[in-house]
């Protein structure tokens, strides 16, 4: 079935109403000029793009017009954009790889075509799986053996004939490719995000696959209580260990793990099993790989990226886009799209946001808070009006779509719509959080946490611009950092985790804290929350990829379910604790409720509560104090039951609460609420209460 798509229109707004976006943050007057400046360059892209490009609903099917695409009468028409190409050719297994047999004719713009006819027995020149290459001849007369930036599938070489990924005709015949059955999810009130990596999915020794993915991470996915995931690393790349992000082929899905019909039935499951299915996108940079890589396609420096030092990205070592140059757009644009139709994506987490908006790529830029920060010229207005100009797409193809944007600078109108003048994202990641929790674990030890620090790094978000919150994310599991869980056990994981071992102080503390941590943020974090995989029930170690480093071992790069599975073995708690928030969650819905009100932090008591979705929450980050009768204001009054307790014995707690005894408040004013009661919350306990 898929998804319906509307048709792609211009957009109908020739003037922003930023009012809404003034009135909510006064202190962007000043900067009004400059909001309506970058909506009017976003206002030109469109007009160049319906005058010159056949508009935009035709220009955001590239992959229709280049690369290889197989006609009804099964010719093939071949094109690309070369700009600084002398001659193009097609080689490969179809013609005996004879380098200069079929070359392209040149068209105008920097194009090139190639027409194969069909064989004289009806069937395609470029049989299905067969190798090709795109061979580029430069102003040298150099000939440079390319893949087609439009390739749909590549391949990684046998161990035997050296690291270049070689492209596959990828045309199967009908009876072999996987129709979609189920239509897109829509889109949840609240958003629980899984965010996951196919290869390491599984407990082998090995990179895992989509069939594996689909038919035993999905049903642990759904049953833990996420209703969204967040692949990771599926565009290609030829280097596994840069984990997704030096995308060499963007139209390809990863071969690594299968074919692109078992993606599509991943996807397809997912949404059958009522999963929203989001693609981590890399626009913001590509790989410097020249073989099988963007770079110097044409053989120039320049093509799709920035010529010179401006086209390199000093940190990642990668060339960035030239989102200025027409055939970049179209070819990023439509990249967006292929996702979003031939494999029923759902929306994007945009990579690197912050490294598209300014000049400086973020690179030791300290965002101050100062707002001349987001409206100077550091500002690179080509990647604002990009983005821009990407949601206006995404949300106009999929009217359910959501996109999140990975932006550590915080610029104003992020996350509001384009009639606004915003830049028309749905979420932004709140990276503060993680970072406080990492900076707490390395340098405090809990009896000396700052409970207001907490408190404001949680709640210190723009007003009405959602946030993604999270407590780690992939970028804390990686090798040269540590999980919650191991910064918190460390060497008693591999002695102290079974439920039969002594009991281990550490452990006890460190399984505790873990609850809180992900429940506050969880709770008081942001507008949506995002887990990565395996952390739901504190996976020990880090996570390394297969590289010469560690001499090619998988022990690192894989999920070991098995522990989770194990009854005996105590990463069981961490896992219900998990499930049992997000059930709590799609049960009141506090992350699409207004943000939380904090009415108590106490610094010495170490007592959070603040109300959320109509439910208390309460926390004790106290290390050995219990309070019996904590008072504790309550706007709303009547009757209240403890729905959960991290100290129950299904958590790995110690059952110190009843949580069967009803609690009543009084209608006595306390912490500038209408009601207070009183509760029982032990050391190191989070209470969730809820109205009878």
């Amino acid at each position: 079935m898929g998804g319906k798509y509307s048709k792609l229109d211009p957009m109908d707004i020739v003037v922003p109403d930023i009012k809404n976006l003034l009135d909510r943050d006064s202190y962007l007057k000043p900067y009004e000029k400059e909001i309506r400046r970058r909506y009017g360059c976003l206002k030109d892209q469109i007009d160049m793009i319906e005058e010159n490009g056949g508009g935009l609903d035709n220009f955001t099917k590239a992959y229709k017009y280049y690369g290889m695409n197989v006609q009804p009468d099964n010719s093939i028409i071949c094109r690309e954009w070369a700009p600084g190409a002398k001659q193009i050719y097609l080689t490969g297994d179809f013609n005996g790889w004879n380098r200069e047999s079929h070359p392209y004719k040149k068209l105008d713009y920097g194009k090139w075509e190639l027409i194969l006819p069909p064989k004289p027995d009806g069937s395609c020149m470029v049989p299905h799986l067969s190798e090709v290459k795109v061979v580029i001849e430069n102003h040298h007369g150099h000939k440079l053996d390319k893949l087609s930036p439009y390739a749909t599938y590549v391949v990684e070489p046998p161990k035997d004939q050296g690291t270049i990924y070689k492209q596959k005709m990828w045309n199967p015949p009908q009876s072999e490719r996987y129709l979609f059955k189920h239509p897109k999810t829509p889109r949840p009130k609240s958003l629980r995000i899984y965010e996951c990596h196919v290869g390491i999915a599984t407990s082998e020794l090995k990179v895992g696959d989509y069939d594996n993915f689909t038919d035993n991470i999905l049903p642990r996915i759904v049953k833990q209580g996420y209703n969204a995931i967040q692949l990771m690393a599926i565009m290609e790349h030829a280097y596994y260990a840069s984990f997704g992000y030096q995308v060499t082929s963007f139209y390809a899905a990863s071969s690594r793990y299968g074919n692109p019909e078992q993606l599509k039935r991943l996807v397809d499951r997912a949404h059958e099993l009522g999963l929203v299915v989001l693609l981590d996108l890399v626009h913001s940079h590509a790989s410097k790989n020249v073989m099988d890589g963007l770079n110097e396609f044409d053989g120039t420096d320049s093509g799709f990226f920035h010529a010179g030092s401006r086209g390199v990205h000093s940190l990642w070592d990668s060339r960035l886009f030239n989102y200025q140059e027409y055939e970049v757009l179209r070819f990023l644009l439509s990249n967006i799209r292929w996702y979003l139709e031939e494999y029923q994506f759902d929306g994007f987490r945009f990579d690197g946001v912050t490294s598209m908006l300014y000049h400086s790529r973020g690179i030791g830029q300290g965002f101050s808070g100062s707002y001349d920060d987001y409206y100077n010229m550091n500002v690179d207005t080509d990647g604002v009006v990009y983005l821009m100009l990407a949601n206006h797409v995404i949300h106009t193809l999929h009217k359910d779509a959501i996109t999140i944007a990975e932006d550590v600078s915080g610029m104003p109108g992020t996350c509001r719509p384009l009639q606004e003048g915003g830049i028309g994202f749905d979420y932004r990641l709140a990276m503060a959080i993680p970072d406080k929790w990492i900076e707490l674990l390395k340098h405090k030890s809990d009896e000396n946490w700052d409970i207001g620090n907490i408190v404001h790094t949680l709640s210190n978000r723009r007003w009405m611009e959602p946030n993604v919150a999270y407590a780690e994310s992939h970028d804390q599991a990686l090798v040269g950092d540590k999980t919650i869980a191991f910064w918190l056990m460390d060497k008693e994981m591999y002695t102290h985790m079974s439920t039969m071992s002594p009991p281990s102080a550490i452990v006890d503390r460190g399984i505790s804290l873990h609850k809180l941590i992900r429940f506050i943020t969880h709770g008081l974090g942001g507008e949506a929350y995002l887990n990565f995989i395996g952390n739901e029930f504190g996976h020990p170690e880090w996570l390394d990829f297969p590289r010469e480093g560690n001499q090619s071992s998988y022990h690192y790069a894989r999920r070991q379910w098995n522990l989770v599975d194990d009854d005996l073995l105590k990463y069981k708690y961490l896992n219900n604790w998990d499930a049992a928030m997000n059930h709590a969650e799609q049960k009141y819905g506090w992350l699409h409720s207004a943000p939380g009100y904090v009415s108590w932090k106490h610094e010495s008591d170490k007592v959070i509560a603040f109300e959320r979705g109509n439910c208390l929450f309460v926390f004790n980050f106290h290390p050995t104090q219990s309070f019996p009768d904590y008072t504790l204001g309550i706007e709303f009054g009547g009757e209240f039951r403890i729905v959960l307790c991290s100290d129950d014995e299904q958590f790995g707690g110690h059952k110190r609460v009843d949580t069967s005894i009803p609690i009543f408040t009084k209608p006595e004013e306390y912490a500038c609420r209408r009601n207070r009661l009183q509760v029982y919350i032990p050391s190191r306990t989070a209470l969730l209460l809820a109205k009878v």
